[in-house]
């Protein structure tokens, strides 16, 4: 894995969280509250920092250090999706 590889999985991973957090409030806006607003608030900021951390000079395995964002971006990610699954099941 390579830092231009790295920013399109960034691009797509996080950006389809999103996309998927967008097309729940479109078909559920009763369900539209703070939490939700917090998880995708908190996907920008993942976003965010996984560019910050690309941008980084990287001493070393430049392999191995893009490997570990992606497991750290991904882990992170699944737990988002874990708090919108909460979200989704709720009843009104």
């Amino acid at each position: 894995m390579n830092l231009r590889i790295f920013k399109k999985d960034v691009e797509y991973f996080v950006g389809e969280f999103i996309d998927d957090c967008s097309l729940f409030l479109e078909y559920n806006p009763d369900k539209a509250t703070e939490e939700l607003a917090k998880i995708i608030e908190e996907a920008v900021d993942l976003y965010n920092d996984m560019k910050d951390k690309a941008a980084e000079k990287v001493e070393g395995n430049k392999k191995l250090y893009f490997n570990g964002l992606r497991k750290e971006m991904l882990e992170k990610l699944d737990s988002l999706y874990e708090r919108l699954s909460d979200i989704v099941a709720k009843k009104k």
